[in-house]
């Protein structure tokens, strides 16, 4: 009897060891590609999902003023479906840049995602603009947004509205991007639609080979920002502030679920030149200060010559025939 029992116990530990070791598809990084992790109430399918999103896509670019730099837009572009090809989606991607200060990102439906220049200007390090796109990549993989719509056209929430879905990198649906007048319980990302992105944000990223600690980077300087200059990033935190456990969360995902590599993307040559470029064009559509319009009152240094009278004369130069 105590042998029977002894086996039993072996056998007991030998099953929970095993089990241990088989990691479920959505924690397991070398099964990207071939587990479904959009596995939600869906009343869209991937083709509808894909026309919505070009709709879409076409009001932001009509709205917005998307940056005309081809050197610029191209390695946004390039970074993009590296991270793509890496991710659980299974629609084609498309990446465009913003030209404004927002520190922010969002997502469309059917792989159509936008990048505000001030994020750039933020993410100091390569590995931190990845660990942003790779956020926006995983809302698309997970069909974050049009499972939101599933869920309020069965509450009957969403009426004739068609889905007009923005997802932003933080959790806010930026319907300013669109002037478009929508309920944001039909479009906001819930606490766990923010989760489920950072954690599969970060497999994304390392499966690029990318550093995934550059996410938690780019998540305490936002953190930061959000204390130091609220008014730069209220829009981004306005429903889903970027607090100490989400950070704290993220670090520990990736120490349990990532195996260590030898060596990780950080930053390249490349990410910094494409950076430095895109800060010298801003500066130069900056006028200097000494060419800036400004008005001469009296008293300046830099009066026009006037006569006893007060009043500005013009010089002329006499021509001798």
């Amino acid at each position: 009897m105590k042998l029977l029992s002894a086996a039993a116990l072996a056998l007991a530990l030998a099953s929970a060891s095993l089990a241990a070791d088989q990691k479920k598809p959505k924690d397991d990084p070398s099964q990207i590609g071939d587990r479904n992790v959009g596995n939600c109430l869906n009343l869209y399918s991937i083709q509808k999902e894909m026309a919505l999103g070009q709709q879409l896509a076409r009001e932001v670019t009509r709205q917005s003023k998307i940056l005309d730099d081809p050197i610029i837009s191209e390695y946004v572009n390039r970074v993009g479906q590296n991270l793509a090809r890496n991710s659980d989606a299974k629609v084609p991607f498309t990446f465009q840049v913003i030209d404004g200060d927002e520190v922010n990102a969002f997502a469309l439906p059917g792989g159509y995602v936008f990048v505000y220049t001030g994020l750039i200007k933020v993410a100091s390090e390569e590995d931190e603009f990845a660990g942003a796109l790779a956020h926006e990549i995983a809302h698309v993989a997970a069909r974050h947004m049009t499972c939101q719509a599933t869920k309020a056209q069965i509450a009957g929430v969403a009426g004739a509205i068609p889905g007009v879905l923005l997802g932003g990198w933080t959790g806010l649906i930026v319907g300013q991007a669109t002037n478009a007048a929508i309920p944001m319980t039909f479009l906001s990302f819930t606490r766990r639609d923010e989760s489920e992105a950072d954690y599969l944000g970060v497999q994304y990223m390392y499966a690029a080979g990318y550093d995934p600690t550059g996410a938690v980077s780019i998540f305490e300087k936002l953190e930061s920002m959000q204390k130091t200059k609220p008014g730069a990033v209220a829009k981004v935190f306005a429903t889903h502030p970027m607090d100490s456990d989400r950070i704290d969360r993220t670090e520990k995902e990736i120490q349990r679920i990532l195996p260590s590599k030898p060596e990780y993307i950080v930053t390249t040559s490349e990410y910094r030149g494409m950076r430095d470029r895109l800060i010298t064009l801003e500066n130069r559509r900056q006028p200097s200060p000494e060419n800036r319009p400004h008005l001469i009152r009296p008293g300046d240094d830099k009066l026009p010559d006037t006569d006893s009278g007060g009043r500005p004369t013009v010089k002329r130069k006499d021509i001798v025939e």
